[in-house]
C-alpha cells in the first residue's frame, strides 16, 4: 500500500498505518510497542466520560502516558451526555492528548444498550450534539463507527458527512455492521461510499491481519489509511511488515513488553495480561495449544519469562 502522512487538523502523521484502540490491550506499553514498531498513530483503550468526570482511578490509569513516548498522543472517549463528553475532553487527565476520539461503533451489549458506543449511530443528533460539543474543548476530535446497526439499517454515509459538519477532522470506519460484532466479511463498498462522501481524512477498519490485508483495503475502499486492531495482537510487528520497517527479533521484542508491563503495572497485572498476550503470539506455531497450557498455569512474571525464553520463536 501507498504510505503516506495524514492531516487530522493541525497534526500530521508520520504514516497512515494506525493502532485502533482495542478495550483491555492497548494500554501504554503495548501502544509504545507498537508506535515503535512503525504504527502511525496509536490510540488509547475506550475510557468512560463519566468515570472521567467522577475522577474514578482506574479509568484514569487507562490515559497513562510514557514520558518517552514520541507520537501524537490519541485517547478514545464514550459516552451519550454531550456536556460530561466535553467535560472529560477537557479534564486534567485527557489534557496530555493531542487528539480526542469518540467512540461510536462499540457494538458490545454493556456499551450498546446504555446508548453509547454504536447506538449513537441510531441517534444523529445526538451524535451531533456530542462531536460539537467535544471540539468545543479544543481537541483535535476524530469519530470512530460502523457502517450500520444492521443489513437494512447501513447509514454510513450519512452519519460521515454528519460527523464532518458537526466539526469531526477525521473518520474511522470499521466495515461491519453492529450486529455482526467482529465476525463476517468486511464491506468494502460501504466504507469507499464513506470516503467518497467526506473531505476530511477515512480511516478504514477492520480484517487487517496481513500486509496483503492492509493493501486489499485500501484499494477496494479508496481509503486515506487502515487502522489494525484485532491483526495487532496476534502479530504487533505487523506495522513494521505494513510500513517496511525491519522486524525485531520477536522473543526479544516481547520480553522487552513483559519487563516494561511489570514495572509499570506491576507483578499481578504483568503476569496476567503477559499470559494473555503470549499465547496471542503464538498463535499457529508447532505445539501453541501445549505451550498455553503451560502459560495459563504460570503464577509469576518470572515463570512466563522462563516459558518464553524456551520458545523458538
Amino acid at each position: 500500500m501507498q504510505l503516506k502522512k495524514i492531516k487530522i487538523g493541525n497534526l500530521e502523521t508520520p504514516n497512515n498505518v494506525f493502532l485502533a484502540p482495542l478495550a483491555g490491550y492497548t494500554n501504554a506499553v503495548f501502544r509504545s510497542m507498537c508506535y515503535g514498531l512503525g504504527a502511525g498513530l496509536t490510540v488509547t483503550e475506550m475510557v468512560s466520560a463519566k468515570g472521567l468526570c467522577y475522577a474514578n482511578e482506574k479509568t484514569e490509569d487507562l490515559l497513562y502516558v510514557p514520558a518517552d513516548y514520541g507520537g501524537i498522543k490519541a485517547c478514545q472517549l464514550f459516552g451519550s451526555d454531550p456536556q460530561i463528553m466535553r467535560r472529560a475532553a477537557e479534564s486534567c487527565a485527557v489534557a496530555p492528548f493531542d487528539i480526542v476520539d469518540i467512540n461510536m461503533g462499540c457494538p458490545m451489549p454493556k456499551i450498546y444498550n446504555n446508548g453509547e458506543g454504536s447506538a449513537l449511530m441510531n441517534n444523529l443528533p445526538l451524535a451531533e450534539k456530542i462531536i460539537s460539543s467535544v471540539k468545543k474543548s479544543g481537541k483535535t476530535v476524530s469519530v470512530k463507527f460502523r457502517i450500520g446497526l444492521d443489513a437494512q439499517h447501513i447509514n454510513v454515509c450519512e452519519f460521515a458527512r454528519m460527523c464532518e459538519g458537526a466539526g469531526a477532522d477525521m473518520i474511522t470506519v470499521h466495515g461491519r455492521t453492529r450486529d455482526k460484532i467482529y465476525a463476517g466479511e468486511v464491506d468494502f463498498d460501504a466504507v469507499a461510499r464513506a470516503k467518497n462522501s467526506v473531505v476530511i481524512p477515512v480511516i478504514a477498519n477492520g480484517g487487517v491481519f496481513s500486509k496483503a490485508d492492509a493493501e486489499n483495503l485500501i484499494e477496494k475502499t479508496g481509503a486515506d489509511g487502515v487502522a489494525v486492531a484485532r491483526g495487532a495482537m496476534y502479530s504487533p510487528w505487523l506495522f513494521a511488515e505494513i510500513t517496511g520497517g525491519e522486524v525485531p527479533d520477536k522473543k526479544g521484542l516481547i520480553l522487552k513488553q513483559l519487563e516494561d508491563t511489570l514495572a509499570l503495572y506491576g507483578e499481578r497485572f504483568a503476569c496476567v495480561f503477559m499470559r494473555k498476550m503470549i499465547a496471542f503470539y503464538l498463535k499457529g506455531t508447532k505445539n501453541s495449544s501445549c505451550v498455553r497450557v503451560k502459560l495459563f498455569q504460570a503464577a509469576t512474571t518470572q515463570e512466563v519469562k522462563d516459558i518464553l525464553n524456551s520458545l523458538d520463536l
